[in-house]
């Protein structure tokens, strides 16, 4: 069986490359509307994001979206970005451990 290629991604926050799956994806689309992309697939430009609280709250810190995206995003978004990520990281510890 051939092993499969893992589609890697750069966290814009980090700079280090991870698996698409560790990621989250925050896209802008073509009205400047700027969304966590929980499917991976809505159309715009995309940015990723380690699933890592400690790395969204640096995203929030240094307002990295905000510089990725050229727009000025609310603390609110940031706030909801953080939620989401540590959502994904508990899930994904939880069934980690079950493997």
């Amino acid at each position: 069986m051939r092993t499969r290629k893992i589609p890697m991604r750069k966290d814009i926050v980090t700079g280090e490359m991870a698996p698409k799956k560790d990621l989250v994806r925050i896209v802008k689309d073509k009205e400047n509307n700027v969304t966590i992309d929980e499917t991976g697939k809505k159309s715009g430009r995309g940015a990723y994001v380690s699933i890592d609280v400690k790395v969204a709250q640096k995203a929030k810190d240094e307002k990295k979206l905000n510089e990725v995206f050229s727009v000025d995003l609310s603390d609110k978004f940031y706030d909801d970005l953080i939620a989401y990520v540590d959502h994904k990281q508990a899930r994904k510890e939880l069934f980690e451990n079950d493997k």
